[in-house]
């Protein structure tokens, strides 16, 4: 059985950061598109952060570029989201999620429908 498990949501003032975890079991990622969606209250799920778990190729939102940095371990099937300098409108629900790779890390990234594997989610909240 397919799973993937967050950990590591929270509360976190501004300019804060917290670290997001994501372990996958029933399958191995070599061969998988793995990454960071978020959806905040009344908008709709987007792609934060993707890595191909073959090559290392990364995408990020252009409104997380410089402040976030998704890495994996491949000894340990999981994946990490390290989100520096937060903001107010980084508060979402984050959700770990992957795919058979099918297409560039960018494609996948940004369309959340086409991707069949998903987390719990794990609720970030950046406020003061």
């Amino acid at each position: 059985q397919l799973q993937l498990v967050e950990s590591g949501g929270g509360l976190v003032q501004p300019g804060g950061s917290l670290r997001l975890s994501c372990a996958a079991s029933g399958f191995t990622l070599d061969y998988y598109i793995i990454g960071w969606f978020r959806q905040a209250p009344g908008k709709e799920r987007e792609g934060v952060s993707c890595i191909s778990y073959s090559d290392g190729n990364t995408y990020y939102a252009d409104s997380v570029k410089g402040r976030f940095t998704i890495s994996r371990d491949n000894a340990k099937n999981a994946v990490y989201l390290q989100m520096n300098s937060l903001k107010p409108e980084d508060t979402a629900v984050y959700y770990c999620a992957s795919e058979y790779s099918w297409a560039t890390v960018q494609s996948m990234c940004n369309i959340p429908q086409r991707i069949s594997y998903w987390g719990q989610g794990t609720q970030v909240t950046v406020s003061s």
